[in-house]
């Protein structure tokens, strides 16, 4: 082979193993509250509200809050950001973030919200 061939292989196998780890380190798993504690990294959580009583902190800057996950388990959520429309009515919440002194600390907070589309009988009227 051609000294030209080897380099060209050699950097095209440094962007290929650069590319992997990128893409490994920007994937944020789905995990428990229990699990969370023990990843260093950032994860995500997904739960639905205990209560709707929240508690703005920071000057209205930051919300807390309590969410129960899927396993039952609960945990003090803390978003340091605008509070997302619909959190109170949520259907489900998506934490974002890393566990931090005994309470989750969200980047991120993805809310689903119930469909404006169903009826309290959760079926849609046809007229």
């Amino acid at each position: 082979m051609k000294k030209r061939h080897v380099i060209g292989i050699g950097i095209i196998a440094i962007v290929i193993i650069f590319c992997a780890v990128s893409l490994k380190n920007s994937l944020t798993p789905y995990v428990t509250f229990a699990q969370a504690k023990t990843i260093s990294g950032s994860v995500q959580v997904r739960g639905v509200l205990v209560s709707e009583q929240m508690v703005m902190t920071d000057g209205g800057k930051a919300v807390k809050f309590k969410l129960l996950d899927e396993n039952g388990q609960e945990a003090i959520i803390v978003y340091k950001g605008t509070k997302p429309d619909g959190l109170e009515q949520a259907a489900s919440i998506v934490a974002i973030g890393k566990y931090q002194n005994n309470q989750f600390v969200a980047e991120k907070l993805l809310v689903k919200c119930p469909s404006k589309y169903q009826s309290s009988q959760g079926s849609v009227n046809n007229k």
